[in-house]
């Protein structure tokens, strides 16, 4: 999703490498997907499952197609 739409970035982070992120996010698998600090996803997800995520963070703004 973040390399069709400019409005959605993606970061990945070695918790290893950064503890105090892995603290501070509660991280207790891998991987944690976190959208918008509000929504929290442990494991692999399919995409309908991101998608229905990001559309939920976004509000009414967001649009699909």
């Amino acid at each position: 999703m973040a390399v069709e739409s400019s409005r959605i970035t993606a970061d990945v982070i070695e918790i290893q490498e950064f503890p105090d992120l892995a603290q501070r996010y509660a991280v207790s698998g891998v991987p944690k997907i976190i959208v918008d600090d509000q929504i929290e996803m442990i494991g692999a997800q399919p995409e309908s499952s991101l998608l229905a995520a990001v559309l939920q963070s976004g509000g009414d703004d967001v649009r699909v197609g």
